[in-house]
């Protein structure tokens, strides 16, 4: 049986920069890996920062967006095959930051998926400064994304100061009372600083399987409450778009956004846009694409058009 680990955690976590760690430290096993990149939307920047991990040993696939619920679930179910039929060892799964953790569930349940795979661990990765101030959809993701993961690992705690630590321990305990979840955090939640993780680490977190939990449930992955505004070819300096994210974030009559990421260009170079309400960080990349992403809730597309300076034709307000 395929080892399969579902990566997850609220959008700005940090989930691609765990799995980047997490992969090589299987490929350091001599493992086969696959990962898969199973967002909603139709763009997907974070595969561009795993291509360095493609080699002989791992694969890296995307699904698509840009479909219905139903059709997103049927690619997820054939790229599962694709893995199965290559003969992975491990298939690591980082889905979209809006993702309800028992659809994973669902899926391996199914025929022939059942018969080929076995889960690994979850793994939720949450922001050591998590926002206090979430509505009530955010929550639910928050509690569907912690409440029956084997690993909690915090991320940026060499950012975070303890009490920062303390209260975002709290807050997801309060989230999972809030939707009758019975689980509660202590002392089990890894907040060391991920520049000093160790092989030993990552082998217990490969270890640490899942906690089957009940909590209430709420419709989200198929409603319209998060969304994603997709801003093609903005002709801003790293700087000005800086300047313009950190502005946005903090505008709230253009929506409650959650993170903006994405590639500038600085005269030859490229460098990664990743922002949350927390940080603003643009870091040189080798390669990039011109487009800046918005993610968000009740997002006004018209006006975050505006807000970046693009023709109009060069954004496309797409579902996650």
């Amino acid at each position: 049986m395929i080892k399969i680990d579902l990566i997850t955690g609220f959008l700005g976590s940090g989930k691609t920069t765990f799995l980047k760690k997490y992969a090589s430290y299987h490929l350091r096993q001599g493992l086969k890996v696959g990962i898969l990149e199973n967002d909603f939307g139709a763009v997907n920047v974070d595969m561009m920062l795993l291509k360095d991990l493609l080699g002989d040993n791992c694969d890296l696939e995307m699904i698509a967006g840009g479909c219905d619920y139903d059709c997103h679930i049927r690619r997820f179910r054939t790229k599962l095959i694709s893995f199965a039929m290559q003969g992975m060892d491990r298939v690591l799964v980082e889905p979209s930051g809006v993702f309800d953790v028992d659809e994973f569930f669902d899926i391996l349940r199914e025929e022939p998926i059942d018969g080929w795979y076995e889960i690994g661990s979850v793994i939720a990765i949450v922001d050591a400064r998590l926002e206090e101030d979430l509505t009530e959809e955010s929550e639910y993701l928050l509690t569907s994304q912690v409440a029956e993961a084997g690993s909690v690992i915090l991320s940026r705690t060499q950012e975070a100061s303890p009490e920062e630590i303390t209260r975002t321990i709290s807050h997801m305990n309060r989230a999972m009372k809030r939707f009758m979840c019975s689980r509660r955090f202590e002392n089990e939640i890894l907040t060391k600083d991920w520049a000093d993780l160790t092989d030993e680490d990552f082998a217990a977190i490969a270890a640490s399987g899942y906690r089957p939990e009940s909590h209430v449930k709420l419709p989200v992955a198929n409603d319209n409450s998060f969304s994603s505004v997709y801003c093609f070819n903005v002709k801003l300096s790293p700087a000005e778009l800086k300047e313009r994210v950190n502005t946005l974030m903090s505008n709230s009559s253009l929506g409650k956004v959650f993170r903006v990421k994405g590639f500038v260009k600085d005269g030859e170079t490229w460098a990664e846009l990743n922002a949350t309400k927390q940080d603003i960080s643009l870091k040189p990349v080798e390669a990039g694409q011109e487009i800046v992403i918005v993610i968000g809730e009740g997002l006004d597309t018209a006006g975050i058009y505006h807000h970046f300076g693009i023709e109009a034709e060069s954004i496309a307000d797409i579902k996650l």
